[in-house]
């Protein structure tokens, strides 16, 4: 389970504490670019704080799998995370360099659920007796990278990369709730929640104008996604 710095969370596998973005300060692009950077070195985000929201499976009554089933669980769980790491990278990257204000602001909030996201998947893990991926620190450092690259790109294309990976997401967490258990109905909650709030995430990127990106990047970024997935969920 994540424990509690400050007013972030302590991600156990990647031995940081990842912190919501700071939103009480008036920032120069310099800033942004310059703490973005810093971010992806140190793993640590800032924040003047934000409560995390309940777990959607708080609730909902814990099966009793076998322990193929629970391996099974914590490994698409595993993956899950992993993914959240990287989205926590992602979208530093891309606010570092946002040049409308209202587009930085649309991304810290988007931020700040995928950061809710990652508490859940780390409880969940912690629930399996499980922990998270090893290689938590190239998912985050390798996001933000493309986070600021597309970024540097303009406004336009990082929401267009936002979109695009949010459908990647979202068809990646329906095949979770095919894969798992039918009996797990804590970690389907979950994935239900996240997957609600991830189309969410890609709608509102369309709508603020994202551009639609070229066929090889698209085909690059489903064998990157893949790369991560198969390797999480045993790594």
């Amino acid at each position: 389970m994540p424990s509690k710095v400050g007013r972030g969370v302590y991600v156990a596998g990647l031995g940081i504490a990842i912190i919501p973005p700071m939103q009480d300060r008036n920032l120069t692009p310099l800033d942004r670019f310059l703490s973005g950077v810093n971010d992806a070195l140190s793993g640590v985000t800032t924040s003047a704080g934000r409560s995390v929201r309940p777990n959607p499976a708080a609730n909902v009554a814990e099966a009793t799998l076998n322990d193929r089933q629970k391996s099974h669980a914590a490994g698409l769980m595993r993956v899950n995370h992993a993914g959240e790491i990287a989205a926590q990278g992602l979208y530093r990257g891309h606010a570092a360099v946002a040049r409308n204000t209202d587009i930085e602001e649309q991304m810290q909030r988007a931020a700040d659920e995928e950061f809710d996201h990652l508490a859940w998947c780390e409880q969940r893990l912690s629930e399996l007796d499980a922990g998270p991926s090893r290689l938590l620190p190239l998912w985050y450092s390798g996001a933000f990278a493309i986070g600021l690259t597309s970024g540097l790109l303009g406004d336009r294309w990082s929401l267009g990369f936002i979109a695009a990976t949010e459908r990647h997401v979202c068809a990646h967490l329906t095949s979770h709730l095919d894969r798992l258990p039918q009996d797990d109905a804590k970690s389907r909650a979950i994935v239900e929640k996240m997957r609600d709030e991830e189309r969410e995430h890609g709608e509102n990127a369309i709508e603020a104008g994202a551009a639609e990106l070229p066929t090889p990047v698209l085909q690059l970024m489903k064998l990157t996604a893949m790369l991560m997935t198969r390797t999480a969920y045993w790594v």
